[in-house]
């Protein structure tokens, strides 16, 4: 469903035009990515604006109480940039529950687990394709990339001012923190060749949208997008497989349908990114582990893509909303076991394990214990609910998806075993 747009200068341009009333204050140099993640990373070496964007992703200074929560506190290198499963809050962090991170706030939750930001930065930008979305960031899409010509960097910048999340008051309650730090501004000038006017509300917007320009510069780095898990030596003729790795893998890419929704092959040089990209609701429950303290436990109902869409002023895409109720985002499964021993899956954090996930998909059409999906409505069942496998073909599909984690070809023994 996607192809990667090497070009990607003209296709910024083409955003800019297009979106001009949004974007009008933006430079050339500002949307310009890194160009390696558009064929994976090359290089380790970090660009300036992408030391800038990693120095603010693990500041806990950005939010409000300051010192409470970084963009780091939800998307953490070690979890696959993703959270946690549940954790308890301390007098100086913020915990998590069932799946669902605590903001900046005491008590202050929001209703989805945190997306990764690990390979983020290969989502295209939010489109129809061939009747069916695809691209954009967040759950639901709506950080679209049409204004700054890439999804993380508006994804980037919603969490800042979400009061659920690091609860800033306004944009320059943000900027003014990196203007008022000498070693932030040193970077800023260097990056950006001036030291943040702050004058009129176009200079602010101009210099907010930077911030997320500079963090997307890091995710698109390879120490983000490291594609380094033993599936990728694997690829490589590294090393080989276990029998069990072998069998999930003809299993994710055979009977089981994994590879319908989670493409598995390489496209354009770049590897596997096991996400079509696209969206789909697949029937899931709620999470009836997360009880909210902020509305005990009366969350309405979570429609996703179809929720964006009906505000949406594209006439299009709000024509479209209905068909799109209950559909959430596919995201990639690489680094999907990476500390699952404490970890929850699925958007909203519904299931427990990688067993309870591949269960699901096998099984929720015939397993009575399975609770009824929080949105009936535009349910996947050509792929997902009857897939007839047995035990220990789910155990098979969950081995191999332990081989997408990365880190294994830097701590294997075995890295540079060939075939």
């Amino acid at each position: 469903m996607f192809t990667m747009n090497l070009n990607r200068l003209s296709t910024l341009i083409m955003c800019v035009s297009i979106f001009a009333s949004c974007s009008k204050d933006l430079t050339q140099q500002d949307l310009e990515i890194d160009q390696t993640r558009l064929r994976g990373p090359i290089s380790g070496a970090l660009s300036k604006k992408a030391e800038l964007g990693r120095k603010i992703y693990f500041d806990n200074r950005f939010s409000e109480p300051s010192g409470m929560q970084s963009c780091s506190s939800c998307h953490l290198p070690q979890q696959g940039f993703v959270g946690m499963g549940t954790i308890a809050s301390t007098p100086t962090t913020r915990g998590f529950i069932a799946g669902i991170a605590e903001g900046a706030v005491s008590g202050a939750y929001g209703g989805r687990k945190p997306p990764s930001a690990a390979y983020a930065t290969y989502s295209p930008t939010f489109r129809l394709n061939g009747g069916e979305f695809e691209g954009g960031l967040f759950w639901d899409g709506r950080a679209t990339g049409l204004r700054l010509g890439i999804p993380a960097a508006e994804q980037a910048l919603g969490p800042f001012m979400n009061p659920v999340e690091q609860n800033h008051p306004t944009k320059e309650a943000v900027l003014t923190k990196i203007k008022n730090d000498p070693a932030y501004m040193s970077l800023w000038k260097t990056v950006w060749g001036n030291d943040m006017p702050l004058t009129t509300d176009a200079e602010i917007a101009q210099n907010y949208d930077r911030i997320g320009l500079a963090i997307a510069e890091y995710e698109a780095s390879i120490e983000v997008n490291q594609f380094s898990s033993k599936y990728d030596a694997y690829t490589k003729k590294q090393v080989d497989l276990t029998p069990l790795e072998k069998q999930g893998l003809s299993l994710f890419n055979g009977k089981a349908k994994c590879d319908k929704c989670h493409e598995s092959d390489s496209k354009g040089g770049i590897p596997a990114m096991f996400t079509d990209f696209g969206y789909e609701n697949i029937g899931l429950p709620t999470n009836t582990d997360f009880l909210n303290p902020m509305n005990r436990g009366n969350a309405p109902t979570d429609f996703g893509l179809g929720g964006i869409l009906i505000n949406s002023q594209n006439p299009n895409w709000k024509s479209l909303a209905t068909q799109n109720m209950g559909k959430f985002r596919t995201p990639t499964l690489r680094n999907v076991a990476k500390g699952e021993a404490n970890k929850r899956f699925m958007h909203n954090g519904a299931l427990q394990t990688l067993e309870d996930v591949v269960h699901f998909y096998n099984t929720r059409d015939v397993d009575p214990t399975w609770r009824s999906p929080e949105v009936l409505m535009n349910m996947e069942t050509g792929d997902v609910g009857n897939l007839g496998l047995s035990k220990k073909e789910e155990l098979a599909i969950v081995a191999f998806l332990r081989t997408l984690s990365d880190g294994w070809m830097s701590n294997s023994t075995n890295s540079k075993t060939t075939l």
